[in-house]
Order: C-alpha cells, then structure tokens, then sequence
C-alpha cells in the first residue's frame, strides 16, 4: 500500500510536466528511460489503474461530491479531523508516536494522509445520516413519540460500587460485587422500613445518600441528579433512567440497579410532561435515521450511490468502471449477507 501511495505520487508529479519529459520511440512520455527503451506514462497509469486505481478513484469521486453536496459541513469535518489527531497524537505520546502508529497499524506514510482520510470520513458519516433522515416516515415518527418519548423525571440515586483490586481473581470480583449489592439491599431495607412505620422516605433516602453513596458528585445532595432522561447523562445511565420511569412519583427502586458505574438505589421524585412532538420530531428523526444504518447494512451503500447519482457521475474509462460496477455489486451482497446473518 505504501508503494501505491509512491506511485500515485509520482505518477501525478510526472503527468503534470516538470521540465522536459523525453519520449519514447512509440511517441509515448516516458516515466523511466533506459538505453535501450523505457516505461512510459500509459504503461504507469495502467499498471496504477489495475492494481490501485478503484480505491484512490473512489476516494476522489466521493471527496468531490460530498464536498459540493455538504459544502456548509466541509470546515466542522476539518475540525472534527484535527481534534481526532490531536487526541491520537496524546493517546500515542505525541507525533512521532502517532506517526509510527500510522505506518505500522496503516498503509498510509503520513499524518496528513490519514487525517484526510479521517475527514474524508467525517463526509462520508454525514452523507448517510442525512439520506437515512429522508427514509424515516412520518408514521415511524408518530409512533416512536408515542411509544419512546418521555418527560423528564427528577431522581436520586445512591451509588454503591464493588472494591475489586487490579489483581483480582474472578472469585475476587465475585465477593466484590455480591457484597456490594448486599449493601444496595440493606438501604432499601432501610428505605423499607422507613416506609412501613410512616417516615419521610426522601427524608431518609438523602440521609443514606450522604451517609452511604459513593457518588461524590451528588452524595452531599442528598444522591439528587436534577431532571434527567435517556441521553441525559450518556448511556451508562440508561438503565438507572428505565428503571425510574417503571416508578411512579414517590417511589424507591426495591430491586439492585446495575449499570456500568455500579449499583443504585433510586427514589422518583417528580416528572415533568413530555415535550410537545413539533419539539423533538428532529431529534426522533435522527434516532430512527441511526436505527436505520445500525439495522440494515445496505443504508450506507445506497447513500454514497445516491450522492454520486445526483451529480451525474459517469466513469468514462472502461476498466475503471467495470471495477466499480464489480464493486458496488460485492458490497450490496455483502449487505444482504450480514443482513441475513442479525
């Protein structure tokens, strides 16, 4: 692959004419000249064209038309590109390290290169976000705002995690966790009790909370998140967040939560109504646009194509387009391949 990238450089430094190029007997630009005869441009194009060309003219054809297309995206793409190597750059120990990472783990030889293939990317995401928001129909909105969209809950929580050592063997992490979750039920026997003899449960839940939770953030709160839904606070807290919209107002969790972070107790303070549909229909688009690509392969494929149709993309070389044809034809049949497979 390194040797590609070479060739395709030298090949377009020769091709676009830097001083004098000699000639062949045949007439032909020469790329190599020897006494006796020599390499010329066509036979270089040909031999790049076979063995490299779909990939780089690829490239090329998307970089063209996704950059027309989302003209307006094309600089928060660049940003995105340079904050992605800039946190490569520190996760490699700086621009050497990133750069041998490159060169070992890519075919690419250079920084620069691989960053224009991260953008290029970027492109590439928004494109099929976009045309998978044009397959989302107004009954799928309707019915996800129906049965996916709710208000605001306003929660507690205490956060109980398992003291488990680097060196832990899995019967380690075993104990580790069960005595944590027996920690998780004796609050909400505590909370239990508070209720069978009649005390202010969210009273004695902040209490623990302060006494117990191992969430410095929200401890000294009384274990208070605020108003908070899916997304609120990220994925981990997903479960946390179900687990409080099975409650109603004033109730406690009487079962171990288990997310990510650990285990919880939460207390269901209040829920606001839920937004209006005009007010999240955008943002339900695009969960259903998100369904879409994770659930059928093909959404991708046929984006790009739709892009490249719209700006009347002809590939006039013969052998170049059979190559795309061959490969277009590959990927939607891997697509119904892996579609088959989920």
């Amino acid at each position: 692959m390194k040797r590609k990238l070479f060739l395709l450089s030298l090949s377009l430094f020769l091709l676009a004419g830097c001083g004098e190029i000699p000639k062949l007997k045949n007439g032909e630009d020469a790329v190599v000249s020897f006494k006796d005869g020599g390499i010329s441009t066509n036979e270089l194009y040909e031999e790049i064209k076979a063995n490299y060309g779909l990939e780089a003219l690829v490239t090329l054809i998307d970089k063209y038309v996704l950059e027309k297309e989302f003209a307006d995206y094309t600089e928060e793409a660049k940003e995105q590109a340079t904050s992605t190597i800039d946190a490569m750059k520190e996760s490699y120990g700086g621009e050497e390290g990133l750069l041998e990472a490159i060169r070992t783990y890519t075919s690419y030889p250079t920084i620069e290169a691989y960053k224009d293939v991260v953008y290029l990317s970027y492109l590439q995401e928004k494109a099929i976000n976009e045309y998978a928001k044009t397959l989302v129909t107004d009954k799928e909105i309707e019915k996800y705002y129906k049965n996916n969209v709710y208000g605001d809950v306003s929660v507690n929580h205490i956060l109980i995690t398992a003291d488990i050592k680097s060196d832990a063997t899995d019967e380690d992490k075993k104990k580790a966790q069960d005595a944590a979750k027996a920690k998780v039920e004796d609050i909400i026997k505590s909370l239990n009790d508070a209720k069978s003899n009649k005390k202010d449960v969210l009273a004695t839940f902040k209490k623990l909370a302060k006494e117990k939770s191992e969430d410095d953030d929200t401890k000294e709160k009384g274990g208070e998140l605020g108003y908070i839904n899916y997304n609120t606070l990220g994925s981990a807290y997903d479960e946390l967040v179900k687990a409080a919209l099975d409650l109603k107002n004033g109730e406690f969790s009487t079962k171990v939560i288990t997310t990510e972070l650990g285990y919880h107790v939460i207390y269901r303070v209040d829920q606001k109504a839920k937004a209006k549909l005009d007010e999240v229909k955008n943002d339900v688009k695009d969960t259903l646009a998100q369904e879409k690509i994770s659930s059928d392969a093909a959404v991708s494929v046929d984006a790009l194509q739709h892009y490249r149709k719209k700006y009347d993309m002809q590939i006039n070389d013969t052998d170049l387009k059979t190559q795309y044809t061959n490969y277009i034809q590959n990927l939607i049949a891997q697509t119904m391949t892996k579609n088959d497979s989920e």
